[in-house]
């Protein structure tokens, strides 16, 4: 139950989201009713966001949006209603940029399922989720290690989350979503590696040096650091236990 809005105040926190993650054109895939559109200008580097939902296609396949045509791509909720969560998710990672960021969450079946599928706090819910376990009480079960595994290699993974903090262990089964703060979820965000880094079968630094300013201090870090090593050279660390 506003999955998204609950979301925000842990992201503008976060300077990932607004430096990194949310920046460009992006597309909320399963937006409505509660859309990443109502807070764009919480986010100074996100130029726009386009809602996608029920009208305007299958979320599976994403048909009209070509290849590398977005800077971000998020979805909160919405994997665990898709016919096949795998064709989605590449699809999903199919349309964004090189460099650009998939963020998306899903609910983990052990807090918000609670052990019992179908669910019945939602039943159109088609699978459930959690980060990585050898067996579930789910039928449906899928292991997002695994589904983030089965993306190709242009695939950097840069995080992997299970959302707890307003989740209440004491509490009997209950859809702690209807809180305003259990969010009950796992959120993961992947980039999409550019020409040069699956080449370098890695992410390579840039080959440009940066404004004069920014080397002088950089360079005084790297002097201070040498300047240190050379002055406590015949004195090993950790062996100056003197009274302070």
């Amino acid at each position: 139950m506003k999955e998204c809005s609950k979301s925000i105040a842990r992201r503008i926190r976060d300077a990932d989201f607004l430096t990194r993650y949310f920046r460009g054109t992006g597309v909320d895939i399963g937006g409505k009713p509660d859309p990443l559109a109502l807070y764009v200008e919480l986010f100074p580097l996100m130029t726009s966001v386009r809602t996608w939902d029920l009208e305007d296609g299958d979320a599976q396949y994403l048909d009209g949006i070509p290849d590398g045509a977005l800077d971000f791509v998020h979805s909160s909720h919405c994997l665990e209603h898709l016919v096949d969560p795998r064709t989605g998710l590449h699809n999903w990672f199919r349309v964004l940029k090189p460099g650009g960021h998939l963020v998306v969450t899903v609910p983990d079946e052990d807090l918000y399922e609670q052990g019992v599928f179908p669910s019945t706090f939602n039943r159109d819910h088609k699978w459930t989720f959690t980060i990585h376990k050898r067996a579930s009480w789910s039928p449906r079960s899928i292991n997002v290690l695994e589904l983030l595994a089965g993306l190709d290699d242009t695939a950097q993974v840069l995080r992997v989350q299970l959302l707890t903090a307003g989740f209440r262990e004491s509490l009997p089964r209950f859809d702690q979503t209807l809180t305003p703060v259990g969010e009950c979820g796992i959120e993961f965000v992947v980039r999409k590696r550019t020409t040069h880094e699956q080449a370098a079968l890695g992410r390579v630094p840039p080959m440009e040096q940066p404004p004069r300013e920014i080397r002088l201090h950089l360079n005084q870090y790297r002097d201070d650091h040498a300047a240190l090593k050379a002055g406590n050279g015949a004195r090993p660390p950790f062996e100056n236990d003197a009274e302070i």
